[in-house]
């Protein structure tokens, strides 16, 4: 099982080198439109083997506003743990953090506490985004402009304006994680209306490139749908994994910056 919360962050972190991309939306003007502190996200992370679906645990996504380095932040807080049958056969408790500027959205600080059967990982990674730098336990590597965390990316791209691209359309990204860069991309799909466990949303739909790793296969294999309104809500994402499926469901919010318009009904 992967991370929980890494599934959550579309699950685009599967360690393969790709070439890194410069120019890219995420190294725009882009204002933070979408979102704002206090916002806190339920998800339900559901397996599926041979058609039948089942509960496998949960996260939550909460949104800070707090102070680093005497700067104000946006204090991003993602964590996720299995249930209580799941604990059984594979344990996942884990909590990625990110601290970004409120006015670019570029990442200060990344934390990612993990524990995942019997692995444990604590990572610290710490953002100049004037000298293109990231420094970890590992040491400190050279990045492109306006490189981008797991947590950040997300929350990033929820400010895109996906009304001036057309279907098929790529945006690239780059992001940091275990001490290499990553150049990634959303292809934008079109608008469409889809059914969850929650209820029935509006939505805009798009494909995150997913790098191949353990459990995941590599390509355009995930699609996800966010709220076609403001707020820009991932609501569900769905992968094939080594083994079956995985679907993701927003089950709960509260403190949305606006009105969750996207939403035509409930169940």
């Amino acid at each position: 099982m992967k991370s929980i919360v890494v599934l959550l962050s579309f699950l685009l972190l599967s360690f393969t080198n790709q070439p890194t991309v410069t120019g890219d939306e995420f190294c725009g003007n882009i204002r933070n439109t979408a979102w704002h502190a206090g916002e806190s996200i339920n998800y339900h992370v559901y397996y599926t083997l041979a058609g039948i679906y089942v509960y496998g645990g949960e996260a939550n996504f909460n949104i800070y506003n707090e102070r680093y380095n005497g700067k104000p932040v946006y204090h991003l807080v993602g964590d996720g743990k299995t249930n209580s049958f799941f604990d059984g056969f594979f344990k996942v408790r884990d909590k990625y953090e990110s601290y970004i500027d409120t006015a670019t959205l570029q990442p200060y600080k990344f934390v990612r506490n993990m524990l995942e059967g019997d692995f444990k990982k604590f990572e610290t990674v710490t953002f100049n985004q004037q000298a293109n730098t990231a420094t970890s336990q590992g040491g400190t590597f050279k990045t492109p402009e306006c490189i981008q965390d797991v947590l950040s990316a997300i929350y990033y791209s929820r400010n895109i304006d996906f009304n001036k691209y057309k279907p098929g359309d790529r945006i690239p990204f780059n992001m940091f994680i275990d001490d290499k860069t990553y150049g990634l991309y959303i292809r934008y799909l079109g608008k469409e209306k889809i059914k969850t466990k929650y209820g029935k949303f509006n939505a805009i739909k798009f494909k995150p490139l997913l790098i191949e790793g353990t459990i995941f296969k590599g390509g355009e294999k995930m699609t996800v749908w966010v709220s076609d309104d403001a707020n820009r809500i991932p609501v569900r994402i769905e992968s094939p994994i080594s083994v079956g499926s995985v679907k993701v469901d927003m089950m709960g919010y509260k403190n949305t910056r606006y009105k969750l318009t996207g939403l035509i009904s409930t169940k």
